[in-house]
C-alpha cells in the first residue's frame, strides 16, 4: 500500500511538473508556429523543406568538424555553458560603455551604435533603424540564465527615439527579446523580418500592413532612396522545442549614398564572397565575432572566419557583433575581440571597436581604444 502510494503521489508530481512547464511555454513570449497564409508562403520558399528552413549548403549543427574521438559530450557542455564557474567567461568588472543620447544625433549625420551583442541603433540616409534589439536582463525566458554582463545593459526603450525601421534577423532569445519589443512597439514605423517571424509581432499586436516579411534575396523598397535587402546566412531557429520553423537572415541596408552589411548570426559560407559581389562591397559590416566552438562551428563563425567573412563581403568597416553582453559559450568573454584584431591585421578593411554607447561615424570613424583589454 505505501509503495502504491509512492508511486500514484510521484505520477501525480509528475503531473504537476508537466502540467507547469505546458503553462509556462504558453505564455506570449514564446510566440506561436506560423499558420494560415504565412504557412503557405513558407511552404512555397525554395528554403523550406520537408517542413523546415534549410541553409544554403547542408550543415550539421553540433560537432560536426570534429573526429569521433574528440567529440565532447553534448550535456556536459551545455551544462559548462549555463551554469559554469569563475572560468573566465564572465567579466568581474562592469563592461565600459559611453552612453550616447540618440535624440540629439543629427538626422543626417550616419553612423552606428552598438548596444551590447547584437543591438545597434543605425543612422542611414536621415532613417532611423534599430537591429535586433534586447534591453532585458536576460538573453533567455528564464530568469538565472544568460544574464546580461555587469554594466551590458545602459540602454531602454525611452532611451531610443521614433524608429523608422526594426530589423529581425531571427528569433532566438538573445536577439527577439518580447519585453523590449513590446516596450518599442509605440515608436516603430515599419518591421523587416524573415520568413515566419512575423507571426511573433502579428500576435503582439503589430499592424500586419507594416511588417514586411520576405524571404532570403528579397529587395524591400521602403522609399525610392531607401532599400533593404534580406540576405541568407547559415544559421538556425527556435525557441523552444520546434526548431527551423521561421527562418534567419543578414540584411544589406542601402542609401544613395551608403551600403551597410549586416551579418546576423551565422557561420562561415560562400555566401558572403556571394553578397560582396552582388553589392560592390560594403561602407560598414557588422559581423559576428563570439559565442562559437568548434562543438558548432557550422553556425557561429571563429574569429579567422569573421576576418575573412569581412573580407569576402569588400567592408570598408568591420564592426563585430555578438559579444560583449552574454556568455553563451565556453571562451573566455575577451578572446574574440582579441582574436578578430589579431586576424584583422593585414587585412583591406579597418576594424573598429567602440565601446557600448559609442557612436561610429559610417564616413570617418574614430579611433576607438581596445577597451576590453583593462577589465577583468
Amino acid at each position: 500500500m505505501k509503495r502504491r502510494n509512492f508511486i500514484f503521489g510521484a505520477l501525480a508530481g509528475l503531473g504537476t511538473l508537466v502540467g507547469g512547464a505546458g503553462l509556462f511555454v504558453q505564455q506570449e513570449k514564446f510566440g506561436r508556429a506560423p499558420s494560415g497564409a504565412r504557412l503557405s508562403r513558407i511552404e512555397a520558399s525554395p528554403h523550406y523543406v520537408n517542413g523546415q528552413f534549410v541553409c544554403l549548403e547542408p550543415v550539421e549543427m553540433m560537432a560536426g568538424d570534429l573526429p569521433d574521438e574528440e567529440k565532447p559530450n553534448r550535456i556536459e557542455t551545455i551544462y559548462r555553458v549555463l551554469f559554469g564557474g569563475d572560468d573566465g567567461r564572465v567579466p568581474k568588472e562592469a563592461i565600459p560603455s559611453s552612453k550616447t543620447d540618440l535624440y540629439a544625433i543629427p538626422r543626417e549625420q550616419d553612423v552606428a551604435v552598438w548596444m551590447g551583442h547584437s543591438t545597434f541603433y543605425l543612422q542611414l540616409g536621415g532613417r532611423r533603424i534599430l537591429v535586433d534589439p534586447v534591453f532585458s536582463d536576460y538573453g533567455s525566458p528564464i530568469f538565472f540564465i544568460n544574464r546580461a554582463f555587469r554594466g551590458s545593459n545602459v540602454y531602454t526603450a525611452a532611451d531610443i527615439p521614433e524608429l523608422d525601421v526594426l530589423l529581425m534577423t531571427h528569433d532566438h532569445w538573445d536577439h527577439l527579446d518580447y519585453a523590449t519589443v513590446m516596450a518599442l512597439k509605440p515608436k516603430v514605423k515599419e518591421i523587416v523580418c524573415p520568413l515566419g517571424v512575423g507571426e511573433f509581432f502579428e500576435q503582439w499586436g503589430f499592424d500586419l500592413a507594416h511588417i514586411h516579411e520576405e524571404d532570403w534575396d528579397t529587395d524591400i523598397a521602403l522609399a525610392d532612396d531607401f532599400h533593404i535587402h534580406v540576405l541568407p546566412s547559415q544559421h538556425f531557429s527556435g525557441r523552444f522545442l520546434a526548431r527551423n520553423n521561421t527562418e534567419w537572415c543578414g540584411f544589406a541596408v542601402v542609401t544613395p549614398r551608403r551600403r551597410v552589411y549586416i551579418s546576423g548570426d551565422g557561420g562561415y559560407g560562400k555566401h558572403f564572397a556571394d553578397i560582396g559581389r552582388r553589392f560592390d562591397g560594403f561602407d560598414l559590416a557588422m559581423m559576428e565575432n563570439g559565442q562559437y566552438n568548434m562543438q558548432w562551428h557550422a553556425i557561429h563563425m571563429l574569429p579567422n572566419e569573421t576576418a575573412q567573412a569581412a573580407e569576402d563581403v569588400h567592408a570598408r568597416i568591420l564592426l563585430p557583433a555578438h559579444g560583449g553582453k552574454f556568455a553563451l559559450a565556453l571562451h573566455t568573454w575577451q578572446e574574440p575581440y582579441r582574436e578578430l584584431l589579431k586576424e584583422s591585421a593585414g587585412r583591406p578593411y579597418r576594424m573598429v571597436t567602440p565601446r557600448i554607447g559609442e557612436t561610429v561615424d559610417v564616413e570617418d570613424p574614430a579611433d576607438f581604444p581596445h577597451w576590453w583589454e583593462g577589465v577583468a
